[in-house]
């Protein structure tokens, strides 16, 4: 007990754990996007409210999202305590030394992408979970996605916030399998391939979405449905 106790405190067990929900939580947004590109699909929204009913009303779905809601809360919290660690070990800058001229932008600025994610997070909830589980009249997941980005400054902090993530995945899907031991020159291309998926394939996928309803289609039934948002 002691020696597990040990390594969650240290900054190595602190960094695997952030490394595992991490690559967790990729699986999650891989998953989720191929949901929500059901959007796209000229039904009336039919298959997309399809699957969001599915999501919020299947047994099975609802214990996984505990403990998606766990994988967020340990990445978040070893992230800062590492992020602490690591400042406090150095509390004073070097002359000589320059963090921009040795490493990239994400990974310097992995905890400022990740606090603007974690906002964008907030906001995605407070809209779209909020606004369908927690509203005593929900409309359909179509018509509050419709709604939402009908709204000029709300797709932009989407898409904004997005561009962000991608930055925050390049840096952080590279350093997991650096941080487990699994990555190695045999495996260093593969890894970066399917890096490319998540840090960029997968962030495109979701800004298509608000690009497509701001610019092209008609949303002002459902903006007035809803009264707008």
């Amino acid at each position: 007990m002691n020696q597990l106790t040990a390594f969650v405190q240290s900054s190595v067990g602190k960094k695997i754990f952030m490394s595992l929900t991490g690559l967790f939580l990729c699986s999650f947004l891989l998953v989720h996007l191929v949901g929500n590109l059901t959007l796209l699909k000229n039904d009336g929204g039919a298959a997309f409210d399809a699957y969001s009913h599915f999501m919020s009303t299947n047994g099975a779905i609802r214990v996984l999202e505990v403990g998606l809601v766990l994988g967020f809360l340990v990445h978040i919290c070893a992230g800062l305590l590492v992020w602490w660690q690591n400042r406090q070990a150095r509390p004073t800058k070097y002359e000589t030394y320059r963090l921009k001229d040795t490493t990239p932008w994400a990974s310097r600025n992995t905890i400022v992408t990740g606090s603007i994610v974690l906002i964008f997070l907030v906001v995605h909830l407070q809209t779209f979970v909020g606004g369908l589980r927690f509203t005593e009249n929900p409309p359909s997941a179509y018509a509050l996605v419709a709604s939402a980005f009908s709204s000029g400054w709300y797709s932009a902090f989407y898409v904004v916030a997005l561009v962000l993530l991608g930055y925050h995945l390049r840096h952080g899907f590279q350093a997991a399998f650096q941080t487990l031991g699994l990555r190695n020159k045999r495996y260093g291309g593969l890894l970066d391939a399917i890096g490319v998926l998540f840090w960029l394939i997968v962030p495109i996928g979701f800004a298509i979405l608000p690009v497509y309803f701001y610019f092209f289609h008609n949303v002002s039934d459902a903006t007035m449905a809803l009264g707008g948002i």
